[in-house]
């Protein structure tokens, strides 16, 4: 029982996401480098909905550039070079939409909001 524990606990810390799971929807930005405009404009607009973050329980994360972490989000969702992405991340853990431009609050809000979950979450 011991080992898978370990085991388990070995997974987690090579998951980057993993302590978001079942506790937050994560919106994963990955850039070639800081100063791309794509990620500028992805920042900003996201900047703009700070409440409807908050109220969907949204967490938000960059792998920019080449970094050991950037490195690490990119291999546990499978982006493979450095390239532009936006990403939204389940409370499961699986990714729910992929796009590879900027992505608008109002589309990355409707996405979530026709998802079961967040239907329940809005009942409540």
């Amino acid at each position: 029982m011991g080992a898978i524990l370990i085991a388990g606990a070995a997974a987690a810390a090579d998951d980057p996401l993993a302590a978001h799971r079942w506790k937050a929807r994560v919106v994963v930005i990955a850039a070639p480098a800081a100063d791309d405009p794509r990620l500028v404009r992805q920042r900003t607009d996201l900047a703009s909905v700070a409440n409807g973050l908050r109220e969907r329980d949204i967490t938000v994360m960059e792998a920019v550039g080449d970094g050991v972490e950037a490195r690490r989000l990119r291999a546990r969702l499978g982006l493979e070079e450095p390239a532009f992405r936006v990403l939204l991340v389940g409370k499961d853990g699986t990714v729910k939409r992929a796009d590879e431009r900027p992505v608008s609050p109002d589309a990355l809000f409707a996405t979530i909001d026709a998802m079961p979950m967040r239907r329940d979450e809005m009942q409540r």
